[in-house]
């Protein structure tokens, strides 16, 4: 039986998403969901805009496979099991995300469509837990769990705050402040 030409099994088929994604999660990252029409990821791909039409109807689509690239792109690091040690690190990677790979922007668009789009919440969600998984399990692994939720709410949000909304670093000495003072 022979591949038809919108078979994902057919090599020019998946090659064709594969570099749709893939412009479509740089985009992203790079100037927000905004700038992620279809117009523009099909230059930027290199495809036209109704092949990209064809395959991703609603710039929703389209997003959801991008974001799908993003965290699987994205790979925590090993913990160490200490945890002081471990939510400084998987924290300050957390914040170099935030500054160096316009993950703010990224964050803005989704959560921006969010309160109006069910398929932007599910995308905010997945970005969320993509972003906090390996923090979470870090304290999971040496807190109760009550107080799981709460210190990740007040360490993921303070570097948040501090990156996105100061616009300032999240310093190693910043990082050890809050750190310690919820763990305190």
């Amino acid at each position: 039986m022979a591949k038809s030409s919108s078979d994902p099994r057919d090599p020019r088929v998946a090659r064709t998403r594969r570099d749709v994604i893939q412009a479509s999660a740089a985009i992203l990252l790079e100037d927000g969901w905004g700038a992620a029409t279809h117009a523009e990821v099909a230059r930027r791909s290199g495809y036209s805009k109704a092949t990209v039409y064809a395959h991703w109807p609603t710039p929703t689509d389209l997003m959801r496979d991008a974001i799908d690239r993003i965290c699987e792109d994205s790979t925590p690091p090993s913990p160490s099991g200490n945890l002081r040690e471990d939510l400084h690190t998987f924290l300050g990677r957390f914040a170099l995300t935030l500054s160096e790979r316009r993950y703010d922007q990224l964050m803005a668009g989704v959560i921006e469509r969010a309160g109006r789009d069910e398929g932007a919440r599910d995308l905010r969600n997945r970005l969320y837990e993509t972003a906090t998984n390996g923090i979470r399990d870090i304290l999971a692994a040496h807190l109760p769990a009550r107080d799981v939720v709460p210190s990740l709410a007040m360490l993921v949000g303070a570097v948040l705050v501090r990156v996105t909304y100061e616009g300032e670093a999240a310093t190693p000495e910043f990082i050890t402040d809050v750190v310690d003072r919820v763990l305190g």
